[in-house]
């Protein structure tokens, strides 16, 4: 048993000197790709605060936009939240948009991190369920069409 022992601890060190000493197909003149270069283009996704008059809600509902906040939740939100009171990961979502303001559901929907940080709500809902909620990488335009859906969810016209 402790010959067999040996010779796989001895295999997995050869083999780890063997994968970290080897070079070959590595040149030294490959350009460095470093991450400002691969987000540099890229739409600021969260981190600005949406605050009170930053958004306008309008009367009758956009259906533009709730069809298009329809398709991000059933890409995006559909496989944590349902669109009744019943919890799955995150929680449910009818009756929303009459409890929290438009522009609580847009930062919880953009800026979590800061929610979670600043907001007693944001934090209470984390202890209810218990799992953070990820970024989506949706911007303030789609967290605002997934508002207007929200809005058609609980009846709105």
């Amino acid at each position: 048993m402790k010959m067999k022992n040996t010779l796989l601890v001895l295999t997995f060190i050869i083999g780890a000197i063997v994968i970290f000493s080897c070079n070959e197909g590595v040149q030294e003149d490959q350009p460095v790709v470093k991450l400002e270069d691969l987000t540099k283009n890229q739409p600021e996704v969260h981190g600005t605060e949406i605050k009170e008059g930053d958004i306008t809600i309008s009367n009758p509902l956009d259906s533009k936009m709730v069809s298009e906040g329809k398709a991000s939740y059933e890409l995006k939100c559909q496989s944590c939240h349902k669109l009744t009171e019943e919890k799955v990961v995150g929680p449910g979502w009818k009756g929303l948009t009459t409890k929290r303001k438009p522009e609580w559901i847009m930062n919880m929907i953009i800026n979590v991190d800061m929610m979670l940080e600043k907001d007693p709500e944001a934090q209470k809902l984390l202890e209810l369920c218990l799992v953070r909620m990820p970024n989506q990488n949706i911007g303030k335009e789609e967290a605002r069409t997934v508002l207007e859906f929200m809005r058609s969810n609980d009846g709105e016209k």
